[in-house]
């Protein structure tokens, strides 16, 4: 055989090995297909009295969005925000009323998980600590359940036990004071109760008083007690709803339900204290209707911010600068629905759930990994009232 036919046999293998390799799944990639389940469990909380029973079980396929027909997983009542712990074991949820038997507040539940997902079994209530609860989350540990009263105007923290029951507040703060918009900031009204990355601080967003709150968290024994900053202020009248914190820590974004807006700190792990950065709209330039915002949240990668409309009953995307923390509109997605209250990310971050409260619907919508844009997919169930979607780790 000539040199050159030798060279030319040669060539061939190395084009043809080189398009095998193009064609095979890389490592990460085959591993991950193999690993990830076929469907993940999607909680939604709701209202009760307007045809729901209380907490509902869905499946979500994991390729295509599609969702099961809901089931019951507990009967209760208004459960209108939802938590669960890193290990999976427990549920947690608001009562939102205002009254409990007999006490002047709302209600938190606790609630084992089942292995199959499919039954949450009440383990013990507490009265909230105020009236109309409308927010509970997790301190990273696990041990501590942090609590926002909206009609009472106070928040309250939770200590729970080895076994998931909820013992008695360790601490209730009540706020006092008004906004300027008398219609709505008469009083104080306490909407959201989160942990900082560092689980060193909570904050509490204040719709009445357009303050968040700012609390060192002791999670031996839950209390409570006001940082060297005790507050910071969103613009007034704006009406602080729900935040979340970037995923590095150092920031942290407040979605402001009255004024329709997200205002941006920057945020300072080391005391809890912030300082404002930017507040930018959350609605499109030519919209001139009513419209108030409710969730909030960042996907997975921390590149991408979520807020939602409801009025103009839409999903605002935003793009976040990982170097100062700023967003960049980047469009909305109509939620194909009336009153979007709630949404939740998949753990995946592939896929968004809305829950569109006085229609009835959930509607999914795959997540593009490259700029946030969201695609509505053929993912959609009916369910009453659903206003708090939650993804549960997988056992």
């Amino acid at each position: 055989m000539s040199y050159k036919s030798r060279l030319a046999g040669w060539l061939a293998s190395i084009a043809v090995a080189i398009a095998l390799v193009g064609c095979t799944p890389g490592r990460g990639e085959s591993a991950r297909s193999a690993s990830e389940p076929t469907t993940v469990p999607v909680y939604i909380g709701t209202f009760t009295g307007k045809g729901s029973q209380g907490i509902y079980l869905l499946w979500m396929n994991t390729r295509t969005g599609q969702l099961s027909a809901p089931t019951v997983a507990a009967q209760a009542q208004s459960p209108s925000y939802l938590a669960i712990p890193s290990d999976g074991k427990f549920l947690y949820s608001v009562n939102e009323l205002d009254d409990w038997n007999g006490h002047p507040s709302g209600g938190v539940s606790a609630f084992s998980i089942s292995n199959d997902y499919k039954t949450l079994t009440l383990l013990n209530q507490q009265p909230s600590g105020g009236r109309g609860p409308t927010y509970i989350s997790l301190d990273h540990t696990g041990k501590v359940a942090l609590v926002a009263n909206y009609s009472g105007g106070s928040d309250a923290s939770f200590p729970i036990d080895d076994e998931g029951r909820l013992k008695e507040p360790a601490s209730v703060d009540q706020h006092h004071g008004s906004g300027p918009n008398p219609a709505r900031q008469e009083g104080p009204h306490a909407h959201c109760f989160d942990v900082d990355p560092g689980n060193h601080f909570a904050l509490c967003c204040d719709l009445g008083l357009d303050k968040v709150f700012v609390y060192r968290l002791n999670v031996g024994d839950g209390k409570l007690t006001r940082a060297g900053q005790p507050s910071f202020s969103v613009p007034p009248g704006s009406g602080p709803r729900h935040l979340a914190f970037s995923r590095d820590g150092r920031f942290v974004y407040v979605i402001n339900e009255i004024k329709s807006t997200v205002t941006v700190f920057s945020y300072d792990a080391n005391d809890g204290s912030a300082h404002e950065l930017e507040t930018i709209s959350t609605l499109p330039a030519d919209f001139h209707g009513q419209s108030t915002c409710a969730e909030i949240a960042i996907e997975p990668s921390g590149r991408f911010l979520y807020g939602s409309n409801r009025g103009h009953d839409s999903i605002a995307i935003f793009t976040i600068d990982p170097h100062n923390g700023t967003l960049k509109p980047a469009g909305h997605v109509s939620t194909e629905g009336k009153n979007p209250r709630g949404f939740g990310i998949d753990r995946s971050g592939r896929f968004l759930i809305a829950a569109n409260q006085d229609s009835n619907n959930l509607v999914v919508f795959k997540i593009d990994q490259k700029n946030g844009a969201l695609t509505p997919t053929e993912g959609a169930a009916n369910v009453p009232t659903p206003v708090c979607v939650t993804f549960p780790p997988m056992k």
